[in-house]
């Protein structure tokens, strides 16, 4: 999981970088790098708006689950319980 949020981390810089400078030159401002553009609030902003929706989701997974998991809950069954008791296929 960890390489994948690295590997989408540096192609958002990448293809950022080139958004960035296309924009930097219709201003007829210079060009930057992809070390610049990370220093830049545009990568950050854009970064945090990517995420925002993403952390929102594995999160309410996390507690989701661990709320639904609870044991007793109507929702919780055992682990080793055979199928014809839990209602399963």
């Amino acid at each position: 999981m960890l390489s994948l949020f690295l590997l989408s981390f540096i192609l958002h810089a990448v293809e950022g970088v080139r958004e960035y400078n296309q924009q930097q030159a219709f201003l007829d401002q210079s060009p930057t790098t992809v070390w610049g553009f990370l220093s830049t609030p545009d990568f950050w902003f854009q970064s945090f708006q990517n995420w925002q929706s993403e952390f929102l989701a594995v999160g309410s997974m996390v507690v989701l689950t661990i709320f639904l998991r609870q044991k007793g809950s109507a929702e919780s069954k055992r682990v080793g319980a055979p199928t014809r008791e839990t209602g399963g296929t």
